[in-house]
């Protein structure tokens, strides 16, 4: 569930041109500082009246081709800027908006280009060749000397447009955006753009002051890319494109696949290079070994710019490995960390697919914060999401003027509940745009797992649309078949490449083989989000105890389709927010002695349960508040001043034990997806509120799971067991002292005796504590 963005706000270049926008320090070279100051209008300038020794006019641009290169029209710049040999000599031509004049300095030779109006600059010289040249261009109060842009030849390969033109580019991050890189020899930055309607685009940044007209790209051909090396612009440079639409208008747009951006509310995209050295080559090589669904897999989901509100990447790799190792989570999952240009939509709403958001610091920060996650031995999920796009107007809605992302049919581009647009997933470049962003996140920042959100709006035509509102497939069907293409093409693609990694389906619906592998005609997910068992528990739990029983089904029914697919039980952020509250304020009851107990107890069952588990910030230490995103997480309930900090902190060490518990239990995990790991001991005692299952690891070696949800202590209950196992002993309960309970336990193995219950031949006769949950294990 997402909020809906804020209203687009139109951008506003004009205040780019003020002080606070000027080229950043980071720019190194001069192309990139150009000093000539903005001004508004370009008014022509007269030639001179004498050409300079040497300098004949060259041949004129014709009044069009003039008009297309100042207006943004021309798809082809550098046939007409730059130098190039011809009858009479070389021409050069420059375009250099507000200098007042250019001069063409090589070895042996230095001559003044004749003045043609709007910044355009042009001359013949009596040369047999092309020469090694830069240029001098002089302003009114500065003088700078660069090379020319339009002297380079196409820095992207003909291998990397072929694989753009085939949707088959799985690197695509190499081949489009801005690449710092050297260049015939030159240090700068290659900007490539896919626009295919667009007339022309120009890229524009700090390096021009804002201004559009002195830097247009050129077309490479059918694939849709503009490119156009510059020199001397380095990492740190902002820039974004200036596309001119069909119908000749234009629009200044961030750069789809930008690798970093402008802290929001700015919304410039960012020149950067990684130099980061990763350290965690040892996780990397292991943790491909055993496949997650037979694996512990406990997740840690939080948000991470509320988390500890104010901490930047670095500051947050200070802390929180610590906090999850101690908690013993196996991994975090991370709410989308893509940019995005509304908080409040908590990262749901992307503008930057490849960009990591730069509230917290830089992408190269990033990568140190998964770094420290994984030596400290947790694994790092990120939440990823290709099924919408907000419509702000400087990112990716229209981008180049038509239906580009999105589709071009309405009942399929606009989202009905987020007020969003869809991807085009039948589209190739579209699915190469997304599939490769995939590859991307995995590979560039290491990331072991991709929580894929809104799985159900994806795969269904009619998802929240009424009838009339959606078209029918090609079958006749309401199946979207072009996202059950792309999204089977980007699980193969990311589990051929990525070795280790996981794909997660957040997906509603009963939508068969959503982690069965593509080639048996899944969807190649490794798991799914159980959102029928979250609901179904849940609800019982939210019933007072007198009425459990009424609702006894809701425990139990999960247990019918639990090994249809490889399930996460999630409680997660969607679970405590829209005036849901937390975790523990949805136990029933004014006691808050009863609250906390079935929190605890609720946890618990879901440990024990068939499925990973996936909990939310916060509910480890059972706020009472429902999450929000500007404060974060209550953390002063752990503070020893709070009168009731001890109840919390019990809950939190609870959570630490069951971690630690489950972790050492191969019954817990490694048979979660086949019905071997499973057999139900009680599941009727709908007036006792009481169930029970064993779980099996692949060896034999079992553990008892008991829930007793009602608040009173039931005495000498009978517990049907295997007949083979001498004793038992109790491992884990959720009612001891230390976290908060009353403290009834069993201190001594129980035996079995010879008394049958639940259809075994023998039993153990237990005290059952109440609003708990105990686990047993044979007594080793």
């Amino acid at each position: 569930m997402h909020l809906p963005a804020p209203p687009p706000e139109a951008p506003e270049e004009a205040a780019r041109v003020s002080a606070a926008r000027q080229p950043s320090p980071t720019v190194r070279d001069e192309a990139a500082t150009a000093p000539a100051p903005v001004k508004k209008a370009r008014a022509p300038r007269a030639r001179r009246a004498t050409p300079p020794r040497g300098v004949r006019p060259a041949p004129a641009l014709g009044a069009d081709e003039r008009a297309r290169l100042l207006e943004g029209r021309h798809h082809d710049p550098h046939a007409v800027l730059g130098a190039r040999a011809q009858r009479g000599g070389v021409a050069f031509r420059v375009l250099r908006p507000y200098a007042t004049a250019v001069t063409v300095v090589a070895k042996g030779l230095r001559a003044e280009l004749l003045d043609d109006g709007d910044g355009l600059f042009s001359g013949l010289l009596p040369l047999a060749e092309v020469p090694e040249y830069r240029l001098l261009v002089t302003y009114d109060s500065d003088e700078i000397e660069i090379h020319d842009p339009y002297r380079f030849l196409p820095a992207l390969g003909e291998l990397d447009l072929h694989l753009i033109g085939e949707g088959r580019h799985e690197e695509l991050w190499t081949a489009l955006g801005a690449q710092p890189m050297e260049h015939q020899g030159v240090d700068g930055t290659r900007f490539t753009v896919w626009a295919p309607n667009a007339q022309g685009v120009r890229v524009t940044g700090d390096f021009s002051y804002w201004d559009s007209v002195a830097y247009p790209m050129r077309s490479l051909g059918s694939t849709g890319v503009w490119e156009l090396f510059l020199p001397g612009v380095g990492a740190g440079t902002l820039y974004k494109y200036d596309i001119t639409r069909p119908d000749g208008s234009h629009t200044l747009r961030a750069d789809p696949m930008a690798r970093s951006a402008e802290v929001p509310p700015a919304n410039a995209s960012v020149v950067t290079a990684s130099r980061y050295e990763w350290q965690d080559a040892a996780w990397m090589a292991e943790r491909g070994t055993r496949p997650p669904h037979q694996a512990p897999f406990s997740v840690y989901e939080l948000h991470l710019a509320s988390w500890r509100p104010g901490l930047s990447y670095r500051q947050l790799a200070e802390q929180l490995p610590a906090y999850v190792k101690e908690l013993g989570f196996t991994h975090v999952e991370l709410m989308p960390v893509a940019e995005h240009p509304f908080g409040g939509s908590w990262g749901y709403q992307v503008t930057g697919f490849y960009a990591p958001t730069s509230r917290m610091g830089t992408p190269d920060d990033f990568r140190f914060l998964v770094d420290s996650l994984h030596r400290a031995g947790i694994g790092v999920i990120v939440d990823w999401v290709p099924a919408h796009f907000p419509r702000d107007d400087w990112a990716l809605a229209e981008f180049d003027g038509r239906s580009l992302y999105e589709h071009q049919d309405p009942r399929r581009a606009a989202h009905p509940d987020w007020g969003t647009l869809e991807f085009d997933y039948g589209r190739k470049e579209v699915r190469n745009f997304l599939v490769a962003n995939a590859v991307y996140w995995c590979e560039e920042f290491h990331v072991d797992g991709l929580r894929v959100d809104a799985v159900a709006s994806m795969l269904y035509l009619d998802y929240s649309r009424k009838e009339g509102e959606w078209s029918p497939n090609e079958h006749g069907g309401r199946e979207n078949l072009d996202a059950v293409a792309f999204l089977q093409e980007m699980n193969a693609t990311v589990y051929r490449r990525c070795p280790g990694v996981v794909t997660i389906a957040e997906e509603s619906t009963a939508w068969t083989g959503v982690t069965r592998p593509t080639d048996s005609g899944g969807l190649g997910f490794g798991l799914k989000w159980n959102m029928g068992w979250m609901h179904d528990t849940l609800r019982y739990m939210s019933k007072e105890p007198v009425h459990r029983k009424y609702h006894h089904h809701d425990m139990t029914f999960g247990m019918i389709y639990a090994f249809s697919e490889n399930y996460v039980l999630p409680i997660s952020h969607d679970e405590v927010v829209h005036g849901k509250g937390s975790l523990v304020s949805r136990m029933p009851g004014e006691d808050w002695w009863q609250r906390r107990a079935a929190h605890r107890a609720y946890l618990g069952f879901m440990w024990a349960h068939p499925g990973k588990q996936l909990l939310f910030m916060g509910q480890e230490f059972a706020q009472g508040s429902e999450w929000s995103e500007v404060y974060g997480p209550d953390w002063w309930l752990l503070d020893s001043s709070y009168a009731a900090a001890g109840d919390h902190r019990g809950v939190r060490d609870l959570v630490r034990d069951l971690n630690r518990t489950y972790t050492a239990a191969p019954a817990l995990w490694e048979r979660d997806t086949v019905p071997e790991g499973f057999a139900w001991v009680e599941a009727d005692a709908a007036d006792d509120n009481v169930f029970a299952f064993l779980r099996y690891a692949q060896d034999g070696s079992q553990l008892l799971a008991v829930s007793n949800f009602s608040p009173v202590v039931r005495h000498g209950y009978r517990i049907g067991v295997p007949e083979e196992v001498p004793l038992w002993r109790e491992v884990l309960n959720t009612d001891l002292e230390v976290y908060g309970g009353s403290g009834i336990h069993h201190t001594q193995p129980l035996r079995p005796e010879p008394v049958p219950a639940q259809g075994r031949p023998a039993s153990l006769r237990m005290t059952l504590p109440p609003l708990a949950t105990v686990w047993f294990r044979p007594q080793g």
